[in-house]
């Protein structure tokens, strides 16, 4: 299992008291885990759509994830 360090994605924050400190996209309350929860039945197109987020926040997360998972 990869082990996520968000410190280092610009495209995200946590910050406590918002959302109970999870990680959300950066100036948004979305949480990051929802494009993962509903990237298998939804596009990127309807993420963004659904939920209010830029496409640029979800491909840098994306690519965040991808890169750490290649890291290990």
């Amino acid at each position: 299992m990869v082990v996520l360090d968000w410190s280092q994605c610009d495209a995200v924050e946590s910050v406590p008291g918002k959302r109970g400190g999870a990680v959300v996209f950066r100036g948004t309350r979305t949480l990051v885990s929802l494009v993962f929860e509903n990237l298998q039945d939804m596009g990127i197109d309807e993420l963004i759509g659904e939920f209010g987020v830029k496409r640029a926040q979800v491909e840098a997360v994306l690519q965040f994830v991808a890169r750490s998972a290649e890291a290990t």
